[in-house]
């Protein structure tokens, strides 16, 4: 995390063509973060059919959007069968997992709940 450089939260900017910078590559699970800052990190995925990560929990709130392709996405042991444009969403400590049952691209947004809150309590 330390290589990626912050993203001000501060200024609006737009990102194209992103997907088709990050391909799918054979037998590879492979990532690009696109914004990174205080209070949230987007990460743009893309897996291989059959690839996977084991279960795993973030601090974080987690949003996860599958973009293309189908994948089993485990939640605290239930399984379900994503398709493109489903949403998944984390509460921060969720343990998930997750297996790419076709090659696929993933959206996922993780936020700083903490940050958050403190940035508007600052505000009020």
């Amino acid at each position: 995390m330390s290589n990626t450089p912050l993203t001000s939260s501060a200024e609006s900017q737009v990102y194209t063509g992103l997907i088709e910078q990050l391909p799918i590559l054979r037998e590879a699970t492979t990532s690009r973060v696109v914004l990174n800052n205080d209070l949230l990190r987007f990460v743009l995925f893309s897996f291989d059919a059959g690839q996977l990560l084991t279960e795993h929990a973030s601090p974080r709130a987690v949003v996860v959007q599958l973009l293309s392709g189908q994948m089993e996405f485990s939640v605290a042991g239930e399984v379900s069968m994503l398709a493109p444009g489903d949403i998944v969403y984390l509460a921060p400590g969720e343990r998930h997992a997750l297996t790419a049952v076709e090659a696929c691209h993933l959206a996922l947004t993780m936020v700083d709940v903490a940050a958050v809150e403190a940035a508007q309590g600052g505000s009020k």
